[in-house]
């Protein structure tokens, strides 16, 4: 599985855990996080694991991009904005397609790209305290890559809600939205996780994959083009002055003054 800084990897009875292990940033998506978890993943289709089972280490899940990291990001060029999109959008992908069953440990909050992984899993456990919501609008982002993904899940209108408010909701509400598949205690999360998995693992592992290439084949036909454009939106939104201010504001704590709001003609182009 290779050697990572940024998560854990554990192997045991046919079941590969990853663990998302920057409990200091609240296991926030830093480009090194990013490039091990989308390695670990694309090792695990190849391993002789059988399901794989991916959580946090600390008291959240994941609180989506390490905004610390966002900072120097506004002064990148349009190319490295493009990389990154792109790199973004092969973690979720790599992570949707998968062949082995995945079930997401949803131990803490699971924000922006972190809900995107918590839920782009076949399977999402999570504890009555976890909380869920696409952010990125609060800063001046837009949740390209993960709104393709979603739309699939919960349809037009609930995805509209999610994304155009920014919201948190709590995991009963992700849970009626078809994005949790069960709500477990805290001290039941692992030990359901590994029991689901043990479930898994007495069916047909062809058979299961069988079923994954099949259902990824459906979505891939549509995602293919979506996550093209989302990236482009992604790298795009990535230069606006609206994302620049939303990132200072929320690393100093205050309120953003979009600039969009005062040139309404360049904001509705």
């Amino acid at each position: 599985m290779g050697h990572h800084q940024t998560l854990r990897t554990h192997a045991e009875e046919g079941v590969l855990t990853i663990t998302l292990n920057r409990p200091e940033r609240r296991n926030a998506l830093n480009p090194q996080m990013i490039h091990e978890l989308t390695e670990a993943l694309e090792g695990a289709s190849d391993s002789h694991h059988g399901v794989i089972i991916l959580t946090g280490a600390g008291s959240a899940f994941c609180a989506g991009l390490d905004l610390d990291n966002l900072e120097t990001m506004t002064a990148k060029t349009r190319d490295e904005h493009r990389a990154d999109s792109e790199n973004i959008a092969r973690v979720m992908r790599t992570l949707h397609n998968v062949q082995k069953p995945t079930i997401a440990a949803v131990n803490g909050a699971a924000i922006a790209g972190g809900m995107g992984l918590a839920t782009i899993c076949d399977f999402t456990l999570s504890v009555p305290e976890a909380k869920f919501g696409y952010t990125e609008v609060k800063i001046g982002f837009i949740p390209a890559i993960v709104s393709s993904f979603l739309l699939r899940q919960i349809g037009d209108k609930r995805t509209r809600d999610l994304l155009l408010t920014g919201r948190l909701i709590k995991a009963e509400e992700a849970h009626e939205l078809g994005l949790v598949t069960r709500i477990v205690g805290e001290q039941d999360l692992i030990p359901e996780a590994r029991k689901l998995a043990r479930d898994l693992l007495r069916n047909s592992p062809e058979a299961m994959h069988a079923t994954k290439r099949l259902l990824n084949y459906y979505a891939n036909h549509h995602l293919d083009a979506e996550i093209e454009a989302a990236i482009a939106a992604n790298a795009e939104a990535r230069v606006t002055e609206d994302f620049k201010e939303g990132v200072r504001a929320f690393l100093e704590k205050r309120t953003p003054d979009w600039p969009s709001r005062k040139a309404p003609t360049a904001a509705g182009k």
